[in-house]
């Protein structure tokens, strides 16, 4: 199996019309792949997949695939519900459609147990063959997979071996690597990403890489070639960019900042979604000041 490591873009979906803008996706998909991205991430949170149909879901993740074959980067498929039955069926979907492998977002809102978490990625991952990655992010699903949870599923099912980890915690990270030797560790905060490289993780699925995917690959080119000193200095380089970009609720802020830089032409989003304020705008407009954007 290819495990999905490296550097990561978590994928933004781009509407016009209120419908999915074909076209301007495949374009960002293939700047992302000239750009030096690893992996495509398709319809995860970012990719407001928690707003599409079940067709425009699918019909994302067909458009990764067919733009990214042929070419070095990978596709993991955003295939997550709070519905173990949808998640399995898009689990399935994304993996024969030819997907490299799956990230699956905690259920969120009906808040299982632990034993609940378990036995739900036990059942989505004994369903494919191909990597899944579990995908904890509580502060928006409401629930947290927890380290015992995390062992116990990668010691149990055998094509479950890394989580992106967006606790914002560090020493989450740090128990979650100590505990488990063959994890790979996901970032799942920008603001962290290359501290919890540093501490031994395998790469990040970025927000900012949307924008700046070339910085974001750098950066973790940079810890893989141990040179930590020019990490760190990419990752103060990005920080002021990765904290305006959560001014408002993700993806409100990176939508907004890729459209006033050209690479979306309609700014739109899915309801309850809603464009961000005035304030926000000039914020964004203002940081956008400090970064080359490349085409």
């Amino acid at each position: 199996m290819i495990r999905p490591v490296g550097s990561m873009t978590a994928l933004v979906t781009p509407f016009k019309g209120g419908e999915v803008d074909v076209e301007s996706y495949a374009n960002l998909i293939d700047r992302q792949i000239r750009l030096g991205t690893d992996w495509i991430v398709p319809v995860g949170t970012t990719g407001e997949s928690a707003t599409l149909s079940h067709d425009e879901h699918k019909k994302c993740i067909e458009i990764a695939i067919a733009v990214a074959k042929g070419t070095e980067t990978k596709v993991l498929a955003g295939a997550g519900s709070n519905s173990t039955i949808e998640a399995i069926n898009l689990a399935k979907f994304s993996a024969e459609a030819g997907a490299d492998a799956i990230l699956s977002v905690a259920p969120y809102y009906n808040k299982p147990s632990q034993e609940g978490l378990y036995l739900h990625y036990k059942a989505v991952a004994s369903s494919v063959e191909i990597p899944v990655m579990l995908y904890n992010v509580p502060g928006r699903t409401g629930v947290d997979i927890e380290p015992e949870t995390v062992k116990r599923l990668l010691s149990k099912v055998s094509n479950i071996f890394s989580i992106k980890e967006a606790t914002g915690s560090l020493s989450r990270a740090v128990k979650l690597l100590s505990e488990n030797e063959n994890l790979d560790l996901i970032s799942g905060d920008d603001a962290i990403n290359y501290p919890l490289l540093a501490s031994g993780g395998k790469g990040v699925i970025s927000v900012t890489a949307n924008l700046l995917p070339d910085r974001i690959s750098a950066l973790v080119k940079a810890v893989q070639n141990e040179n930590f000193l020019e990490a760190n200095k990419i990752n103060e380089e990005l920080y002021p960019l990765n904290e305006t970009l959560f001014i408002e609720s993700n993806p409100i802020p990176i939508k907004a900042i890729m459209h006033i830089a050209g690479l979306i032409p309609s700014l739109e989003y899915r309801l309850p979604l809603t464009p961000p304020s005035h304030d926000s705008m000039k914020k964004l407009e203002k940081i956008l000041e400090l970064y080359e954007v490349k085409k």
